[in-house]
């Protein structure tokens, strides 16, 4: 027998229904096809840019009068060394760069190369150049576009040495290395004439050698570093002036990670709105069976078998699920250019994603897969149903309801006992809208208190990650005792603490980890340990959850460092989490490093202010050590600026998921409402014969869904509040975070559920307005 008529039949009956799952499942398909897309694309991201660039798996820099032909040699005969490149550069320890276009800017570590100089390695290869050559032309790593904000032609100032030079933005490259700030040092190109002259004007100090090398394979990048430190242990900022090492480890680390966690938020949020439609999909089939019981009857009288029937109610759904899915996919293809213009501004790196045909029809399965797995399982009550039972609607011998709040007996206003009664008389609809209700609004929850955190208040982010924010920053110059230097600045009006931070690579037990050196761990403001305690002695260490994982470790088990020629064992007695795209860290003592590199006593000083005197504080201290200054930074302005990107990220993805859930509660209240006034037309008619206005119906009906969604509205944002973080811990802990604590800003969220709530109340008012067009002389005339 022909099914297909009897299927496309619920389309017609149901178009407000379909539209409705049709806009979920695109947007489901369209999420998930971007975050898996970003996902899998960021896993080879930067493998693939640093061959697209034929830029160097490790670079290693330093003053010109203290480079040595050893360097290069031990490079140029490493084994798997396939190019080495050495080239003279302009080192300027700390230049004050306006990393956004409109900042005052802040110190970092740049190095200035010859634009016209031929190179092999990570020749100069512009992305977006200036139609006119300017005089005072620059070059300009891609991030400082997309973050920045800067266009061609705009001015760019660069200071050093308190004397300023003012260029033009002439074009954008991109650098896997040296691109962004995080490394502590950016790159820029100048023509060589704005070279020779800025050469000169910096002097002998600042003439700098730059060693590249490439490897066959780039994942030992960090032990052909680790190994340069054991050969050449002097090679640091204590001795060498100017140093910097870094590898494309280090770069993938976090910059790639951001991108990560972007793209599985989206990925979650598009398996919330594949559950809300399958719970749509449950309650409409449900209720189609319900309504049409009789036409179920007659149906089966006829002879059409129990799975012919179930196909009429599931096939309609599956059509649907495949052609939103295909819509949703070819949607992502659409949008990809912009969510590439967000991945782009997060890694520094341009990035043009495509979609995968592999994901693509995995969308598109899994989510008709799922929708056909859910009609079908909620169509199985009608392989129980007797013809005869059908015919009758279902009743077998009897069917009396309990008639809840009867109004002869119970006492309230009218309306509210009617309203009562429907909302009651309605159960499985209730559910479905207050589980809808608690899942958006959980979701607004998640990205509330995620955008609160990264954007507005960074006390908890810094916490969580370690990062300590200090007022002032100083780097100290080689050769200087930076623990005389230390004394002295803690003896300073104004100063509340001081101590001294930096991280060293160092190899534990064939893991690369970067180790951090803090002289007291007591002086913290951001302590990281979640287990035990910071180590105290020399021959202690504090590890990262995740390493200790890796190595079968815990508290009390003895580790074996290496970090430049020095090896020792360490006792650890504490576990700390740290963010990285590995999660791989350790923490030591000051004198606990001497054991691996003697007599290195950090070069790094992190100061906290009394009060508000960080401007008065920094002109003191140069005026008093500028001669033991390498540079100083304003460690809060440099912050704000190194995360401004990552809250401008989640702005957009908080922005996305609420547009989303502003959509779905119109959609569902809609759908809802839509169907109880159906449902009701009867009642209405006769409510309206016995005297009621369409105001006082409707009055009623929305009173029957109001309770139900405030119920979930509160609901939800109760789940986000108490949950949030353990889904963050869930989320972050491939990177290394083990503990999540952050701040759930309990007037946001009660804003948030409240306007969620009036907003429902509007919609469901705005809906329900379809009751006036129901009159008796409609219903008699029908």
């Amino acid at each position: 027998m022909n099914v297909l008529n009897p299927a496309s039949y619920h389309y017609k009956k149901s178009k407000s229904t379909a539209a409705f799952l049709f806009i979920l499942i695109m947007i489901a398909g369209l999420l998930m096809n971007l975050g898996l897309s970003s996902l899998t694309d960021m896993d080879g991201f930067y493998a693939d840019k640093v061959q697209e660039l034929h830029d160097p798996h490790v670079s290693i820099t330093m003053n010109s009068a203290s480079c040595k032909a050893a360097y290069r040699d031990f490079l140029s005969s490493y084994p798997g060394v396939r190019e080495v490149e050495t080239e003279r550069v302009i080192l300027l320890s700390s230049a004050t760069i306006p990393f956004y276009k409109h900042d005052l800017g802040y110190g970092i570590r740049t190095m200035v190369l010859d634009a016209d100089a031929a190179r092999d390695i990570a020749p100069l290869k512009l992305i977006e150049a200036a139609s006119i050559e300017y005089e005072d032309g620059i070059y300009v790593p891609y991030s400082l576009k997309v973050r920045g904000g800067y266009e061609l032609g705009d001015r760019f100032p660069v200071t050093y040495r308190n004397k300023q030079y003012s260029y033009r933005v002439a074009g954008f490259f991109e650098s896997t290395l040296m691109g962004t700030p995080k490394l502590d040092m950016l790159k820029l190109y100048l023509p060589q004439a704005g070279y020779l002259q800025l050469s000169k004007d910096a002097g002998p100090a600042a003439q700098g050698t730059l060693m590249s090398a490439i490897l066959t394979d780039s994942e030992q990048s960090g032990t052909l570093l680790m190994d340069y430190y054991r050969a050449f242990p002097q090679s640091n900022e204590t001795v060498i002036p100017g140093f910097w090492a870094a590898d494309t480890h280090m770069a993938e680390d976090g910059g790639a990670f951001i991108v990560y966690f972007v793209s599985l938020i989206l990925v979650v949020f598009a398996a919330v709105m594949v559950l809300v439609s399958l719970l749509v999909i449950k309650f409409r089939v449900t209720d189609r069976i319900e309504a049409g019981m009789v036409h179920i009857g007659v149906l089966k009288a006829m002879g059409y078998t129990r799975l012919q029937i179930e196909f009429m109610y599931v096939m309609p759904f599956i059509w649907l699920a495949f052609a939103a899915s295909v819509a949703g996919v070819a949607l992502s293809c659409a949008v990809m250019p912009l969510y590439g213009n967000m991945v782009s501004a997060l890694a520094g790196l341009v990035w043009n994603g495509s979609a995968y045909a592999g994901f693509t029809l995995a969308c598109v399965g899994t989510a008709t897969f799922l929708v056909f797995a859910a009609a079908f399982f909620s169509a199985a009550p009608i392989c129980r149903l007797h013809p005869v039972d059908a015919l009758r609607g279902g009743i077998k011998s009897h069917n009396f309801k309990r008639n809840y709040l009867p109004l002869s007996r119970t006492r309230g206003g009218v309306h509210w006992l009617l309203a009562c009664k429907t909302a009651l008389a309605a159960g499985r609809q209730n559910l479905l809208l207050g589980c809808i209700m608690a899942a958006v609004t959980f979701a607004s929850v998640f990205s509330v208190v995620l955008y609160y955190n990264t954007a507005i208040d960074k006390t908890a982010l810094f916490r969580m990650i370690g990062s300590e924010t200090p007022d002032v920053g100083i780097q100290v110059q080689s050769g200087t005792d930076s623990l005389q230097l230390l004394a002295a600045i803690r003896q300073m009006t104004g100063v509340d603490k001081a101590i001294v931070m930096e991280s060293i690579p160092t190899v534990i037990q064939g893991q690369n980890v970067s180790a951090e050196i803090i002289d007291q761990f007591e002086y913290l403001d951001n302590k990281t340990v979640y287990e035990g305690r910071y180590p105290l002695y020399d021959n202690e260490i504090a590890v990262t959850g995740k390493l200790a994982g890796l190595l079968g470790k815990t508290i009390g088990d003895s580790i074996k460092v290496e970090a430049a020629n020095g090896s020792y064992v360490y006792l650890i007695t504490g576990l700390n989490q740290s963010f990285s795209a590995e999660g791989k860290g350790a923490s030591l003592t000051l004198a606990g490093l001497n054991h691996l590199i003697p007599g290195h006593n950090g070069m790094s000083i992190n100061v906290y202010l009394q009060g508000d005197s960080k401007t008065a504080f920094m002109q003191e201290v140069l005026a008093e050590y500028g001669s033991l200054i390498r540079s100083l930074t304003d460690v809060n302005e440099s912050k704000e600026s190194g995360t401004q990107v990552y809250g401008s990220a989640l702005l957009v993805v908080m922005t996305v998921i609420l547009s989303i859930s502003v959509l779905v509660v119109v959609l569902i209240l809609f759908l809802v409402i839509k169907t109880s006034v159906l449902k009701r037309r009867r009642e209405v008619g006769i409510l309206k014969v016995a005297g009621y206005t369409s105001f006082q119906l409707i009055a009623q009906l929305t009173l029957s869904i109001v309770p139900v969604t405030v119920a979930g509205v509160v609901a939800g944002g109760a789940l986000g509040a108490l949950y949030t973080n353990g889904i963050l811990e869930l989320l972050l802990a491939d990177a290394g975070i083990s503990r999540v604590r952050f701040i759930v800003p309990m007037p946001y969220i009660a804003m948030l559920c409240t306007v969620i709530a009036a907003f429902s109340y509007l919609v469901s008012l705005f809906v329900a307005r379809s009751i006036k067009w129901i009159t008796p002389y409609v219903l008699i005339s029908e």
